[in-house]
């Protein structure tokens, strides 16, 4: 079932008994970071749909989400604020709305996007007993990707749900990364297999459309890591001394000196 939104999210009220949700901020993010959960998923999410300024592109994403084989789709469509990279990454400032906007027309676009997140987000995840969604530092450091994790973890409070992230990083979110490390903000950790097959045919529907937003030779990994958040706040670790996945080294040819693994500082004794 298909429900493509534009103004608010449409058959949301339908599927309010569902138990396990993933929600993404972009069509093809579901099966970059979180192809592991797809299977059992009872709804995939996408946030934004068209990108900003980019007319020929919001038409080839149409076209590609219109062609998903993927469970409950909601599509909440709403406009990219095109602040995804116009952040400082040397030193990067956690807001209320995700991440301190650099360009102030985009920060006015992407701080009126968050509110409007939330409330669509709110009835599309009532009922889930876990919501699968992006990092706290946005993978690669996107700006509404953090957005995102800030929109659904504003909601589990009120909703009960456990939130779920996986553990890619980039060298641009490396300082976000380091800088959230000691916040405690994981009850559980699961090593699981991301579901190559799936995500690979998903992929050769997104490039048949012109859709796919990343490089040709990803490789994803052999294992990825999901960490569990509980709405209680009581027995939350940090994530330092945790082990990355450097999205630069899970390449069909990375740099030498990429690794795909790096690990995050641990606390000071």
């Amino acid at each position: 079932m298909r429900h493509d939104g534009g103004a608010g999210p449409q058959g949301a009220s339908d599927q309010r008994t569902a138990g396990r949700a993933v929600v993404v901020a972009h069509p093809d993010d579901e099966i970059l970071w979180l192809s592991s959960a797809l299977a059992g998923a009872d709804r995939v999410v996408f946030c934004f749909g068209d990108p900003f300024g980019r007319p020929a592109k919001a038409a080839a994403r149409r076209r590609a989400v219109a062609a998903l084989a993927l469970p409950g789709l909601i599509d909440l469509g709403i406009p990219e604020s095109g602040a995804g990279f116009a952040v400082d990454r040397a030193s990067p400032v956690a807001t209320p709305q995700g991440l301190q906007i650099t360009d102030a027309a985009a920060r006015t676009r992407y701080e009126a996007n968050f509110p409007r997140l939330v409330a669509a987000l709110r009835p599309v995840l009532a009922g889930c007993a876990d919501v699968y969604t992006h990092n706290p530092w946005g993978e690669y450091g996107h700006a509404e990707h953090v957005q995102v994790h800030r929109a659904v973890t504003a909601l589990q409070a009120e909703l009960g749900f456990r939130v779920w992230f996986s553990n890619y990083v980039d060298t641009k979110s490396w300082p976000l990364a380091t800088r959230l490390a000691g916040a405690p903000c994981w009850t559980e950790r699961r090593r699981v297999r991301p579901d190559v097959a799936l995500a690979r045919g998903l992929m050769k529907t997104y490039r048949r459309h012109g859709a796919w937003t990343w490089t040709p030779f990803h490789r994803w990994p052999a294992q990825e890591t999901l960490y569990g958040q509980a709405p209680e706040a009581e027995g939350r670790h940090p994530m330092a001394g945790e082990e990355m996945l450097d999205v630069a080294g899970l390449r069909w040819w990375p740099p030498p000196w990429r690794r795909a693994r790096r690990r995050l500082a641990p606390l000071p004794v």
